[in-house]
């Protein structure tokens, strides 16, 4: 079983799907789904305790012909790297259908088939070796989503599922130009391990880099291609937003560190400064925009932009905190933004609006959701003790390291981060409506949501259990990130030693 572990991680949520291809009752297809994605992550957890730590080299590797006459492989492998996402990506699909459970009333076995076949895909990304391997898995995520947002959405859901597929594909387009030409710069070959060997020339690097670059920035999303990001969450139905916040937009950094700077390292380090004040523009600039939002959903998708922010930043700080806070980071931003966006589908469900000005009353009227809610708050804003202390607290040290002035604007996001999360706590849990009424009122400050109050309860067991989890996460990486640190500490050293080799070929110089 351990020599087909990751096959069976990737593709037993695909079986699944095809699984309920047969199945006709509602009921039968939410449990055997949840089923599914309750198997697939208890066989993602022998990845994590049989992984060794203590070495680079990829673990639990399957290697088969795939196309021979063009040098391609089923490759699959993790490092320290990869492990920790492939862990959080099977945990998420748990919390996607319990997020569905009620949500979705219509079209239930499209909508489960969408949500496993898009947990394969994502899956497959983490793993790939092989790099047309990974350019499959990764073009195979387009679909899924654009059907989730797209049939189950809201109101303006083909026009954000639209624009979702075709930033996402514009930039997949000019990855698949630099794959080619990799191909043939490296004698024919797909094999990431020997494409991150091989030496190119500085221009030829500087053109993919910038290729792959665009891709990998759009599902970050990286300012100015962040557009998609509020109207995708705004539309999505609360499991898309899981998707899209735990697991899309973590791919686009994973994209960096398995790809960008392994395999182009000149180009990375000459482009470094760039980048880095891009990513200092989105944590301030998307810190912004969240605090000026009244809906509830649009200032925790903001609040993403400002968030990755400070991932890309630790990457391409080339320091050992930097990109351990910026992988920590990423696995902490899945697990927040996770809750974050399954509490704004819970309050949605029961009083069917979004406006922030339209509560009031959480702390009175259902205290465990906003009990939950809180913590939420406080971790994404990074409070001590919380998953998301640690991961800026190593991210600021690996900049004061690198270049002390870029504290002060990690500083400003972190700030305005409290600003924007404090501020929208307290008009959900205590802040008094239009009418002067304080938070006892259900009002909705204009919008007509008085006649809600007598209909909204507080979380059932189904919704617990699921926070629950989540808020686990949340206390265990604050506590003890070590457990989470120590999976990562030799693949980072490994990037770094890749980031600093000079890797132009003689033809280049």
């Amino acid at each position: 079983m351990s020599e087909h572990l990751l096959s069976l991680v990737i593709f037993l949520p695909l079986l699944g799907a095809a699984l309920l291809l047969f199945i006709r009752d509602e009921r039968a297809i939410r449990w055997i789904a949840l089923a599914v994605a309750v198997a697939d992550f208890a066989v993602s957890i022998p990845l994590l305790t049989g992984f060794d730590s203590s070495t680079h080299k990829m673990q639990f590797v399957e290697r088969y012909e795939w196309i021979p006459s063009f040098n391609i492989f089923y490759y699959l492998g993790v490092d320290g790297i990869s492990v920790l996402f492939i862990f959080l990506t099977a945990f998420l699909g748990v919390i996607c259908v319990l997020a569905s459970w009620t949500g979705i009333k219509h079209r239930v076995k499209e909508f489960m088939i969408s949500l496993l076949a898009m947990q394969t895909a994502m899956l497959g990304v983490f793993a790939a070796l092989d790099l047309l391997l990974f350019y499959l898995f990764w073009e195979a995520m387009l679909i899924p989503m654009y059907l989730i947002i797209g049939v189950w959405g809201g109101k303006n859901r083909i026009y954000s599922a639209v624009k979702f597929f075709l930033y996402t594909l514009a930039g997949s387009i000019l990855m698949l130009v630099g794959i080619i030409a990799m191909y043939y710069a490296a004698g024919g070959t797909f094999d990431i391990p020997t494409l991150m060997e091989h030496k190119y020339s500085f221009v030829f690097q500087i053109w993919v880099f910038l290729a792959f670059f665009v891709a990998f920035a759009v599902k970050v999303p990286m300012v100015p291609f962040h557009t998609w990001l509020p109207d995708a969450h705004v539309e999505a139905p609360t499991a898309g937003s899981i998707i899209l916040a735990g697991v899309l937009l973590k791919l686009g950094t994973y994209g960096f560190l398995r790809f960008s700077v392994p395999m182009f390292p000149d180009a990375a380090r000459y482009l470094a400064t760039p980048i880095i004040i891009i990513s200092l523009v989105a944590i301030i600039y998307g810190a912004f925009l969240a605090l000026a939002q009244k809906d509830l959903k649009k200032l925790i998708a903001y609040s993403s932009i400002s968030h990755m922010g400070f991932v890309t930043l630790g990457i391409f700080l080339f320091n050992k905190n930097g990109v351990e806070g910026a992988i920590l980071q990423m696995f902490n931003h899945g697990i927040t933004t996770s809750a974050l966006f399954f509490c704004v589908g819970l309050i949605y469900e029961r009083t069917h609006t979004r406006e922030i000005s339209a509560y009031g009353w959480g702390a009175s009227r259902v205290p465990y959701y906003t009990t939950f809610l809180f913590i939420f708050s406080l971790a994404s804003l990074g409070f001590p003790g919380t998953n998301g202390f640690i991961g800026e607290l190593l991210i600021a040290f690996g900049a004061f390291e690198a270049y002390q002035p870029y504290l002060i604007f990690l500083l400003i996001g972190i700030v305005f981060g409290a600003a924007y999360m404090l501020f929208m706590f307290k008009r959900m849990a205590y802040g008094a409506d239009s009418h002067g009424h304080g938070g006892q009122g259900g009002h909705g400050g204009g919008h007509g949501h008085d006649d809600h109050e007598h209909k909204v309860w507080d979380i059932d067991l189904r919704e617990a259990i699921a926070l629950f989890a989540l808020l686990v996460f949340v206390f265990w990486v604050g506590f003890h990130p070590e457990d989470f640190l120590n999976y990562m500490h030799v693949s980072v050293s490994r990037f770094i030693e890749q980031a600093n080799v000079i890797k132009i070929s003689a033809s280049g110089l």
